[in-house]
């Protein structure tokens, strides 16, 4: 007997299949004016080597979306397993995400919170209809490793995680270098 369920497609229950995909946690952000943006997503990933391009997405209804719009550089901020405070602080609408904050700039001008395991620098490449969301998808400048010993923050099933640290090591076979889209 399998253990496989098939349901009507529902918003609450599409999103909750689409959870059994983990990913990494990244903090988006970016300067327009005087002002700081900030935004954790889970929806950050490569899109080709040759340009260098990376996407993230952000719903329509995003505080200030038009800010969004309207930057002329992002950084993109990949969280380690001991940033979820951070996480949550940027996941919430409104407020200001950078008080008491360390904040340093990417060399493309655009803020970036503390402690990232990596975080990449790009400008505006193009934007996309993506239902009730905004597909950005941005020319990688730049990027800076800063800490290569920790692990990533994961989000599967509605919850943080952690990877299990005898898995780490495990790569795809060396004949399957196309594993990635690569």
């Amino acid at each position: 007997m399998s253990d496989s369920a098939s349901t009507v497609l529902s918003e609450r229950g599409f999103r909750d299949a689409l959870g059994f995909f983990a990913t990494g946690v990244a903090i988006i952000t970016a300067q327009v004016g005087d002002e700081k943006l900030g935004a954790t997503v889970s929806s950050f990933n490569s899109v080709s080597l040759n340009p260098p391009l990376v996407l993230f997405s952000l719903t329509r209804t995003s505080f200030g979306i038009d800010k969004w719009k309207a930057a002329s550089a992002f950084a993109i901020s990949i969280l380690d397993e001991e940033q979820i405070s951070i996480s949550n602080r940027f996941a919430r609408a409104g407020g200001n995400k950078w008080s008491g904050l360390d904040v340093r700039h990417a060399g493309n001008g655009a803020p970036l919170p503390p402690g990232a395991i990596v975080h990449f620098e790009g400008r505006p490449y193009a934007v996309y209809d993506g239902g009730d969301h905004e597909i950005f998808v941005c020319e990688v400048t730049g990027y800076h490793i800063h800490h290569l010993k920790r692990q990533p923050l994961v989000f599967y099933s509605g919850k943080y995680r952690h990877l299990d640290r005898h898995d780490a090591d495990q790569g795809p076979p060396l004949d399957n270098s196309w594993l990635h889209g690569w």
